[in-house]
Parts: structure tokens; C-alpha cells; sequence
């Protein structure tokens, strides 16, 4: 009865902690799962991640209520990376991220995250989430998937074409698309059934409809634990040699690192707990991708999915992230065969799902109607994505964004008062940049030149070298036509 009572008064949430995490953990591993074979790698490495998120990044300082683990926002990334460099040097990237975070964290630079543009986060998670539905509609077709997101999108229409004359591709459309219906229609059952989590209970139906009816559909390779399992080689560490994994080991820990930021944002917002130490959290999830580098798993950020269940099932403390990553050690190590029942277009199904969740439709009609330019910027990221890479298509929206904020900064307002005697008066106010240079120019060039004109620069907050160079030189050619010298006036 002592110890009891001491377990209570030393775990004062141990009872909510533990009941979430097991709902943590029916959620996770279906995702897992799924991200794992969606990133063309075995499906234990997705637990394996997983374990580690629970395990090491769990323990941490941080966010005390976020989840990490393998997400569907890196699965486009580490497919390309895959196929590029090969597994053995997965390893290699993710450990590099992983250390990559630990230094910008220890460097104090979480908090510059905050600073992104929001519409290149949303246009990033838009990109990735069209690259993913399009992507896993080909093993929900029973079909190989192109190389490039434009390929994957573009040959679509002769996928389905060719599935209509196959009735192993259309079992397998069947058992995606059922899987998807579930996922839709779960939260109108009843409190009860909802107990169970969807992904989990449209997984299950899946595998038991598949089995029941002995549908001729592709269900999970298995490995094994030990076997999936291969730390990268040392010869692996010989492509570090090459600028293109360098630029992929960039591209993994900014993605990364972005997303869990902003998940932690988000999740902060869910409970009304102790607020999320960017830093610290930084530091959290680099620790466990040098991990699962080091194992040769999935790189992992904070999944908002996992975080926002473990926040809803009731969840005080990061136990219940801690015991789901322990739940799902135990399954790894004592049912991984179970695996092996799981249909792939379940999984797909899954995945597509996830990702229409990331394209912000309705977000996007509301930011056209209310910020055009905060909605190109996340359209034109989004497109890029598809079109060329992930990392392009960031650095493209980054891009936009700062000439965006640029344009923006650089309001000016010309005001000319000609009294019809003396000199003509222009006033230029605000912040004069080139990006404005084409309309000063114009507005002064139509002054007339038979008049002395005094332009008066006082009211400018600021004026750039490109812009006071300009202004000088259209004074001089004015001059040049015989009226009096232009006067410049400038704040004292």
C-alpha cells in the first residue's frame, strides 16, 4: 500500500499518461508502418524511428506533450535520397541532420524558425502532400511509381486506364479506397467504437477483409527487427565527398527541423501546460535523428497527428510519449510477423489521407480573398515542390517571400505641388528602394523640364544606394536642359 501511494505521489498523472499512451501508440504504428514502405525502405525502420522518438526524444527537454517519430512530410525527401545515394547512405544523411540540430540548437537558433513565412511552410507541407497522394496512388494501383513528383502526377490518368483492365489493380484500388472511407466515416461512429483510432481500425478492416475474402493484393515484406536494422558502413561515409548529399543533408534538417517547430507551435496551442523550449526541442530532436542515423532508420521530426492524440486522450507529462515508444519496442520484438499481414494499398490508403491533410485548400481560398501575396507564395512553393524538388521548391518560396516582404517594406509616395510660380515642389516619402525605382523615375521624368524643381527627401525613412544614385542622375539631366540646377533637400 506504501509503495502505491509513493508510485502515486512520485507520478501524479502516471494513470492519464499511461491510458494516452497507449492510444499514442495504436496511432503511430499504422504511420510507422506506412511511411517506412512509402520511403522505399523495410517497414521495421519506420518502428525503429519510432522507438527512438519515444525513447530518446521523448526523454528530453522540450515540448513536453509533442510526439515524434517517422513523418509522412519526409517521405518524399527520403524516397529521392534512397534512390539517389542507396540505404546504406540513409544512415549517413540522418546522422549528419541529427548533429546539424544538436549545434543549432546548443547555438541557440531555435527560435529563428519562428521567423519563417508561414505560406512557405504551408506551400512546403501543400508540395509535399500533392507529391504523396499522387505518389501512393500507384501502389493503391497495384503500379510502380515514377521517378520525378511532375511524373508521378502526369502519369495518373494511364495508370487508372491500365488498372481498369486488371483485376488485381482493382482489388487493390478497392481495399485503398475502403481504407480511406473508413478514415472519413470514423468520427461519426459512435463514442465507443471511436475508442479505437482510426488509422488503426481502417488498417485492421483492411487486413481482414483481405484475408476473409483472399484477395489477390500485395501485403508488407518482413525483415525482422535485427535484420532491418544495418548501421550505415564506413564506406558510406566516403559520398559526404559530393556536393549533392550535402545538399540533401541541408534540405533534411531544415525540413525537419521547421516542421517540429511548427508542430510544437501547434501543440502548444492544444493544452494549456508548460510552453515549448525551442532550443531545447531542437536539441531533443536532433539527439534522436543522430540515433536513428546511427541504426540506419527514418529520420524523424514531430508528427502534429500523434502530438494532437496524446494531447486529446488526456496527457499531463512526456510518460506517455515515453511508454508509447516503449509499446512499440515490445510489438518490434514480439509480434513482428503480424506486420506481414498488412495490406500495402491499406497503407497507401493511409498515407493519401495524411496527405490531402496537408494540402490547405480551405486555408488557401481564405488567404486569396485576404492576402494574394501570402497565397502566391504558397502556391508558387507548392508547384515548385511538384515540379523540381523538395529542396528547390523551398529555397524558391523563401525566395518569393523576401521579395515579397521587400516589395512590401518598400511603400513610397510622391506628392508634387506646382503653385504655377516658382519652383515645382515634389515630396517623396516612406521607403524609397530599387524595387520602387521604375515609379519615381516615371512620376519625376513627366515633370516639365522649362521649370526649377525642388525635390524635397526629407520625409524618406530610408533611400538605397540604387535609388539615391538614380535621383541623382535624373537631377543632372534635368539641370542639363538649361533651367535652373534641381534643388535636393535632405533630412538634417
Amino acid at each position: 500500500m506504501t509503495s502505491k501511494h509513493s508510485l502515486i505521489s512520485r507520478f501524479p498523472h502516471l494513470r492519464q499518461d499511461f491510458a494516452a499512451s497507449l492510444v499514442v501508440f495504436l496511432v503511430a504504428l499504422p504511420l510507422c508502418v506506412g511511411v517506412a514502405v512509402a520511403s522505399g525502405v523495410p517497414a521495421e525502420l519506420g518502428l525503429v524511428t519510432g522507438i527512438v522518438g519515444g525513447l530518446v526524444t521523448g526523454l528530453m527537454r522540450g515540448s513536453s506533450l509533442q510526439v515524434s517519430g517517422p513523418a509522412a512530410g519526409l517521405t518524399v525527401l527520403v524516397f529521392e535520397a534512397v534512390e539517389e545515394f542507396g540505404l546504406p547512405v540513409l544512415g549517413v544523411i540522418v546522422l549528419l541532420a541529427g548533429l546539424l540540430q544538436i549545434t543549432m540548437g546548443l547555438l541557440r537558433l531555435g527560435r529563428y524558425f519562428r521567423a519563417i513565412s508561414v505560406s512557405v511552410v504551408e506551400g512546403m507541407l501543400a508540395g509535399i502532400g500533392l507529391v504523396l497522394i499522387a505518389g501512393q496512388l500507384y501502389p493503391a494501383l497495384s503500379a510502380k511509381a515514377p521517378d520525378s513528383g511532375l511524373g508521378k502526377i502526369t502519369g495518373l490518368p494511364g495508370a487508372f486506364l491500365d488498372a481498369f483492365g486488371d483485376g488485381d489493380a482493382l482489388a487493390s484500388l478497392a481495399v485503398c479506397a475502403g481504407t480511406i472511407a473508413v478514415l472519413l466515416l470514423w468520427r461519426r461512429t459512435p463514442a465507443k467504437v471511436r475508442a479505437v483510432p482510426g488509422p488503426l481500425a481502417a488498417v485492421g478492416l483492411a487486413t481482414l477483409a483481405v484475408l476473409v475474402l483472399d484477395l489477390p493484393v500485395a501485403t508488407v515484406e518482413v525483415q525482422g527487427l535485427f535484420g532491418a536494422v544495418q548501421p550505415p558502413p564506413a564506406s558510406a561515409f566516403g559520398e559526404l565527398a559530393g556536393v549533392g548529399l550535402l545538399g540533401t543533408v541541408v534540405a533534411f534538417t531544415l525540413i525537419a527541423s521547421a516542421e517540429s517547430l511548427f508542430s510544437a507551435a501547434a501543440v502548444d496551442r492544444l493544452h494549456s501546460g508548460p510552453r515549448t523550449q525551442y532550443n531545447r526541442e531542437l536539441v531533443a530532436q536532433g539527439a534522436g535523428n543522430t540515433v536513428c542515423g546511427l541504426l540506419g532508420a527514418l529520420p524523424m521530426t514531430a508528427v502534429i497527428v500523434r502530438s494532437a492524440a496524446n494531447v486529446q486522450a488526456g496527457a499531463r507529462t512526456k510518460a506517455s510519449r515515453v511508454l508509447h515508444g516503449v509499446w512499440l519496442l515490445l510489438f518490434a520484438a514480439l509480434l513482428p510477423d503480424v506486420l506481414a499481414y498488412i495490406p500495402i494499398p491499406a497503407l497507401a490508403g493511409i498515407l493519401i489521407h495524411a496527405g490531402a491533410k496537408l494540402v490547405p485548400v480551405r486555408a488557401l481560398a481564405a488567404l486569396w480573398r485576404e492576402h494574394r501575396g501570402e497565397a502566391l507564395v504558397l502556391a508558387v512553393t507548392a508547384v515548385s515542390i511538384v515540379a523540381v524538388s523538395m529542396f528547390e521548391g523551398v529555397l524558391i518560396g523563401l525566395a518569393l517571400a523576401v521579395v515579397k516582404t521587400a516589395w512590401e517594406a518598400s511603400h513610397v509616395k510622391l506628392e508634387v505641388v506646382d503653385k504655377g510660380a516658382g519652383p515645382v515642389e515634389a515630396h517623396l516619402a516612406g521607403n524609397a528602394t530599387f524595387l520602387r525605382l521604375p515609379k519615381i523615375l516615371d512620376s519625376l521624368e513627366s515633370l516639365p523640364q522649362d521649370r526649377p524643381v525642388r525635390l524635397d527627401l526629407s520625409g524618406l525613412h530610408h533611400l538605397d544606394h540604387a535609388c539615391r544614385t538614380a535621383l541623382e542622375n535624373w537631377a543632372a539631366r534635368h539641370s542639363a536642359a538649361g533651367t535652373e540646377p534641381v534643388q535636393l533637400v535632405t533630412a538634417a
